[in-house]
């Protein structure tokens, strides 16, 4: 089965598609294509994002899904007919807490993800140029560090940690296992001050062969054998030294950030 979605904002659609694809993935066998309609903020703009799903609807013969972010009502109508399955975000929410709260919603567009708290953001940047200043062993002064994540090359260090920044504001920094550290057979120096703030990635050798066949084709580093014997001897060490380590192979960069915080005590809040 293969069904359309519309994700539709008066802002980015970053909400409605991150609540969207939540909902989506609980149902298997369906091959949803997905398209973001995002600043959906005019009714010029909303009539043209209903002649969109009018239009898929006549192509596909099935009623486009709408998963919809847009607070105005009027906009929200004009959407509508476009004859999609209309699943307003906020809706289910509003009444209940405008009633709990006494107080009438405010249909400001774009807060959710505006520059509403400067403090936080600057957070964000700041923990971002800290990721960068530090993959894969540039800057090894983890002094300011809250989390290192350790792993043999190509295991998804550094987009978990630009990950952690961008969204949760943590300076996280990444240390590549060397092959003369493989051989030592020991946690290198310059982290052994930071013991308490590691944490170790792996993958599944056969998934760690076709990343880095794509990045170095045909060469010894990414034959099968070769990625086999890294992980059990870092893996073994990872144990020895009771560093928590986690497989990336089917797990979502979301997951991976969340379980890596949880595990090493951070509380930090999206956005």
């Amino acid at each position: 089965m293969r069904r359309t979605v519309f994700f539709v904002s008066d802002g980015t659609g970053i909400t409605a598609e991150t609540i969207g694809h939540s909902v989506l993935t609980q149902f298997e066998g369906v091959d949803f294509e997905t398209f973001r309609l995002p600043f959906v903020d005019t009714e010029a703009k909303a009539e043209h994002a209903a002649l969109r799903i009018r239009t898929s609807h006549m192509k596909t013969g099935m009623r486009p899904i709408v998963v919809n972010t847009i607070m105005d009502e009027s906009l929200s109508n004009t959407v509508a007919t476009g004859g999609g399955l209309m699943l307003d975000v906020f809706a289910p929410f509003i009444a209940p807490l405008e009633e709990e709260l006494g107080l009438q919603r405010s249909s400001h567009v774009g807060k959710a993800h505006g520059l509403t708290n400067f403090a936080e953001y600057e957070a964000r940047i700041n923990a971002t140029n800290y990721a960068l200043s530090h993959d894969d062993g540039i800057d090894v002064r983890y002094d300011d560090s809250e989390v290192i994540l350790v792993g043999v090359s190509r295991v998804g260090k550094t987009p978990t940690c630009l990950y952690m920044a961008l969204h949760y504001g943590v300076k996280a920094a990444n240390y590549p296992l060397t092959e003369e550290d493989l051989q030592r057979f020991e946690l290198p120096a310059r982290l052994k001050p930071y013991k308490s703030r590691l944490y170790a990635l792996s993958i599944d050798a056969e998934r760690l062969a076709q990343v880095r066949e794509a990045r170095r084709p045909g060469s010894a580093y990414a034959t099968l054998a070769q990625c086999r014997r890294e992980l059990e001897i870092a893996e073994k060490l990872y144990r020895r030294e009771g560093i928590p380590m986690q497989s990336t192979t089917n797990t979502s960069i979301e997951e991976i950030a969340s379980k890596i915080l949880s595990q090493l005590g951070i509380e930090k809040h999206m956005f």
